[in-house]
């Protein structure tokens, strides 16, 4: 009895778990598909890289230098981030907004030429098929609100998951594993694919359910890293007097970040008053030099003043949890072949899914059918005995 009411149980979870957050997961499932392949999308359509190839050892123009171009293009624009797309070679992305403390949607890039500081293009992020698809897979237009809503139905994404493995194992007891009863009825043949295919992604789908709820609790986890560890790092600027004047060279802020990680290459830059550092620091952002590596953030901060390092910490544990869970979310660890596999797996979910709202129609339907045959029965039944009773 106690096996019985907990097959039960877990059916029950099961059942409702993946039925409020089936849709939702279709959603993100349709939309994950092209933003997987984002990368070999973009190649498709033919676009040159931006930068010229230059001879091995040309000199480069200097941060300060593009910088300057940037600035100049946008005169009533602030710079607030630096950063480089591994995608564009050569070529160093500034983006730019009406003020230092403007929403974070409030930006314009401008890229520049490494060697001989040209402005190269202005895109626009914020537009296309790819921007649409992001959007709807990270928040569905509706900010952090709709981002810890998806973060919920990951939860209840794992919770199936979890759940039918609880109820593949004694079902498979009594048949073959993998087995798919073709020669049955359709309803049949389906649950058998359907708990098949449930089997075969339980590991797939359950990192990336987990780490597509990390990835929703971006804000949060930044929220604590900022609370935390940078205010620690920028307490003993914490009453000093507002900074004016012309900043300290971008280039010597990297050079100090270099020398103090001489394993690392710089990411980001950001300027001070933005949310990732003081009102006082350049924050440059260090990662590693190899796949594995690359994804671990270390920040610096370098006085804008004076063009000194204050302090260089490693990240806490749960911010470089959501930098790796990023890229191992969408596969992107591995090139193309890794793609591939997470495009398949991907597919299989949707089968999975799909499968799942037609059993629960397929059995809905039946019960029904089910009631009204007995309800029929029950008439006829009565009638005859109402017959009987007048005669």
């Amino acid at each position: 009895m106690s096996s019985v009411k907990q097959i039960k149980t877990w059916f029950l979870i099961h059942k409702w778990t993946s039925l409020i957050c089936t849709a939702f997961l279709l959603m993100l499932c349709i939309t994950g598909l092209p933003l997987i392949f984002h990368e070999e999308i973009e190649e498709l359509e033919g676009k040159p890289h931006l930068a010229k190839q230059v001879p091995a050892g040309t000199p480069l123009a200097g941060l300060d230098k593009l910088a300057e171009t940037a600035q100049a293009k946008y005169p009533n624009k602030v710079i607030r981030y630096v950063y480089w797309d591994e995608h564009e070679p050569n070529t160093t992305s500034f983006s730019l907004s009406d003020s230092i403390d403007a929403p974070p949607d409030n930006f314009t890039v401008a890229i520049v030429d490494d060697h001989t500081a040209e402005l190269l293009d202005t895109p626009n992020y914020q537009e296309g098929f790819m921007y649409v698809m992001l959007q709807l897979h990270t928040d569905m237009f509706m900010g952090i609100g709709g981002k810890l809503f998806l973060g919920l139905m990951g939860l209840l994404f794992v919770a199936a998951i979890v759940s039918g493995i609880m109820l593949y194992g004694p079902i498979m007891k009594r048949f073959d594993f993998g087995m798919v009863r073709t020669e049955r009825s359709t309803r049949l043949k389906w649950l058998d694919l359907h708990n098949l295919l449930g089997v075969v992604t339980i590991v797939w789908g359950t990192v990336v359910g987990l780490t597509g709820v990390i990835n929703t609790t971006s804000e949060v986890i930044l929220g604590l890293w900022q609370m935390g560890q940078l205010a620690e790092m920028t307490a003993p600027y914490k009453n000093a007097q507002p900074l004016t004047g012309k900043l300290s060279s971008l280039d010597a802020a990297v050079a100090v970040a270099r020398e103090r990680a001489p394993e690392m290459q710089p990411s980001i830059i950001t300027y001070p008053g933005t949310a990732f550092t003081s009102k006082h620091h350049y924050a440059v952002f260090m990662k590693g030099n190899t796949p594995l590596t690359e994804r671990i953030i270390k920040p610096a901060l370098i006085d804008a003043k004076t063009g000194k390092l204050t302090d260089m910490r490693d990240m806490p544990w749960f911010v470089n949890a959501l930098f790796v869970s990023e890229p191992l979310h969408f596969g992107d660890y591995g090139g193309l072949p890794l793609k591939i596999i997470w495009a398949l797996f991907d597919i299989a979910t949707i089968v999975i899914l799909g499968s799942g709202l037609y059993l629960w129609f397929a059995r809905n339907k039946a019960t029904k059918a089910h009631i009204n045959r007995l309800s029929k029965n029950d008439t006829e039944i009565l009638t005859v005995i109402a017959q009987k009773e007048n005669a």
